[in-house]
């Protein structure tokens, strides 16, 4: 079945015309009409249909490249021509963008075929993606439970293979942590690696693009495509501070003997769940049987991570967010009396409450006689949280590895009353985002789910700034030692 293949798998199914792009991007808009997990926001098959027309073109001319034809989903914050551009919205419900995002962009000249838009949370501010203006949506392993977020859709897709790639954004662990709780894999770039040029803000200094597919191979190939600075976009890293384009699959291969792993007692401490921890403790051994060895090390600043993130972040969504304001485009409340009415109207009706929430905590941190006191010591913090890294990693180690979240994913509704608690559930992704570093999730074993007992766990793998080709080294020499990447929900 065409959808149990892997993006490399297809590749070469595609350019040996054993299939074509048109009867591959079919075959998953069959699949995605009949899916009920809410994954997608919008497709447009005639669209997808001719993109995969010219892919086999390509194919056909012999001027094809190794992600020719291979269809992709993109999280519905990268605007895209021809589909709609939400950001799971009704702020921006009918939005069709002019122009595509530079990740799109980078996709569609390397001949790949867009499946159409996924769910995400509202703006990407969510852990579970409950906070979608459209709805739920459902983890494929157990309907009972959330796929994280805010890359849900993302997520979801590839578990439930809608999709053999998508693209999703971090923020503060909003790849990592729907990887983890839907069994694929997925990394975050070191920030500034991928364009943000037509990506919807949330968090500026924090947001960064990057690829989720089944298998750490996968991903190698989409990163080979999506990194490279783009002078649109302020935050880009030139070649010359390390953003040259290179071949992530160049050292997939090597062995991994005589790789120190550092492991933060922080990690294991109190609220990590037993079974989660029996997952990563059995993933770190598997390191060892393949020549790694072991270091405890301390990252003290992990507890501040939470409270500097939700300063930080919030205070930068409510500088991005004053944009939609019914002016220029997007909703504008249909009864007014004046401007300034029509103003509160329009955001009161066009935003959700969690974004409502931290658009209220970010300006009023950013408030005259608060900002010293909260955002600039948030900011000094976040430049010590940094250090932490970069002593473990100088002294210590070279990556880190742990729990990408304290538990499996919760039940659908269990934390909807509790922002707090769905804050708490980011405590081992978040001071990664701070610091900027490069970080992925890769599916390591099941824990228990409260009613069907089969949910997903996911192990983190944290590397120094432009490490991406360490990690991906590291996680596919652990998936050609197991088989958890290729496990399959139940009627997939």
């Amino acid at each position: 079945m065409m959808h149990q293949k892997t993006i490399k798998e297809l590749s070469a199914l595609l350019h040996t015309k054993q299939v074509s792009a048109t009867e591959l991007a079919q075959h998953y808009l069959d699949r995605i009409s009949s899916s009920g997990h809410n994954a997608f926001l919008d497709v447009n098959p005639e669209l997808t249909l001719a993109q995969a027309k010219a892919a086999d073109a390509r194919i056909a001319a012999g001027n094809a490249g190794p992600l020719t034809g291979v269809p992709i989903a993109h999280k519905d914050i990268f605007v895209t021509q021809g589909w709609r551009s939400t950001a799971a919205s009704k702020m921006l419900g009918n939005y069709v963008s002019p122009f595509d995002a530079t990740v799109v962009t980078k996709f569609a000249d390397a001949g790949m075929v867009t499946l159409g838009k996924l769910n995400c949370d509202e703006f990407a501010m969510g852990s579970s993606n409950e906070n979608s203006a459209f709805g739920f949506v459902t983890n494929p392993w157990d309907a009972l439970a959330v796929p994280g977020g805010s890359s849900g859709g993302s997520a979801a897709a590839i578990a439930a293979r809608l999709a053999p790639a998508a693209t999703g954004t971090d923020t503060g662990g909003s790849i990592r942590q729907p990887a983890a709780f839907c069994g694929i894999t997925g990394i975050k770039p070191t920030y500034g690696r991928v364009s943000r040029f037509g990506m919807i803000a949330f968090a500026s200094s924090l947001d960064q693009g990057g690829p989720m597919a089944r298998t750490a191979e996968d991903c190698a190939l989409l990163l080979n495509e999506m990194v490279g600075f783009d002078e649109r976009d302020a935050t880009s890293l030139t070649a010359e501070q390390g953003n040259a384009r290179e071949d992530f699959t160049r050292d997939l291969n090597a062995p991994l003997a005589g790789l120190r792993i550092g492991v933060p007692k922080e990690y294991f401490g109190e609220g990590l769940a037993a079974d989660v921890e029996q997952a990563v403790r059995a993933a770190l051994d598997q390191f060892v049987k393949l020549g790694a060895t072991l270091v405890e090390i301390s990252l003290p600043k992990t507890s501040l991570s939470i409270p500097v993130y939700y300063i930080i972040a919030p205070a930068e969504a409510s500088s991005n967010l004053s944009r939609f304001d019914g002016v220029r485009y997007g909703y504008r409340a249909p009864e007014y009396t004046d401007l300034q009415d029509m103003y509160k109207k329009t955001r009161a009706q066009g935003f959700g409450k969690e974004v409502q929430r931290r658009i209220m905590v970010g300006t009023y941190v950013l408030c005259h006689g608060y900002y010293d006191a909260y955002y600039v010591q948030a900011q000094k913090i976040r430049r010590l949280i940094a250090d932490d890294f970069q002593a473990a990693f100088r002294d210590q180690c070279d990556v880190i590895m742990g729990p990408v979240a304290p538990s499996v994913a919760w039940d659908l509704g269990s934390k909807a009353n509790d922002p707090v608690a769905n804050y708490l559930a980011d405590i081992f992704t978040l001071s990664t985002s701070l610091a900027g570093l490069p970080g992925m999730s890769i599916p390591v074993g099941f824990g228990a789910g409260e009613k069907n007992g089969k949910r997903p766990v996911g192990l983190q793998i944290i590397g120094n700034y432009f490490a991406e080709a360490k990690l991906l080294n590291i996680a596919h020499q652990y998936q050609q030692a197991t088989d958890w990447h290729n496990r399959a929900p139940e009627g997939i």
